[in-house]
């Protein structure tokens, strides 16, 4: 499966964005979406996760009550809505999936090595 990330950009403390993952080449059906992203001179570090099949989802703390993640079915799309987001909060951010497990629990999705990834997409929060 092929992953395209959009949706990144330059936005001020408090506002919002919403980034988009899109599948090629097969669904998302059976696999679990992730979404990481990494700041400059930090480690990649995840954000939110979905499965596909039931929707179940899981944050960071660090986001969480501020970004949402959510699917499309018809369009095997994944998203990530941001708000109020911080300086903090920029970085580059990936998409990536994961074939999902019925063992999984939300422990689980931070720690899948994830085998699909797309481009990432810049996030820039200003003060």
């Amino acid at each position: 499966v092929q992953l395209q990330a959009s949706g990144g950009g330059l936005v001020q403390a408090g506002g919002s964005l919403r980034l988009s993952c899109a599948a090629t080449g097969r669904t998302f059906s059976g696999y679990v979406v992730g979404w990481f992203r990494q700041a400059p001179g930090k480690e990649r570090e995840f954000v939110a996760a979905i499965t596909w099949s039931g929707g179940i989802t899981y944050y960071a703390d660090s986001v969480k009550g501020r970004f949402t993640i959510s699917r499309d079915n018809g369009k095997n799309t994944v998203y990530l809505q941001m708000n109020s987001l911080q300086p903090e909060d920029t970085a580059v951010y990936y998409c990536a999936a994961d074939p999902d497990r019925p063992y999984y629990s939300g422990y689980s999705y931070p720690r899948l090595k994830y085998d699909y990834w797309g481009q990432g997409t810049l996030v820039t929060v200003s003060s």
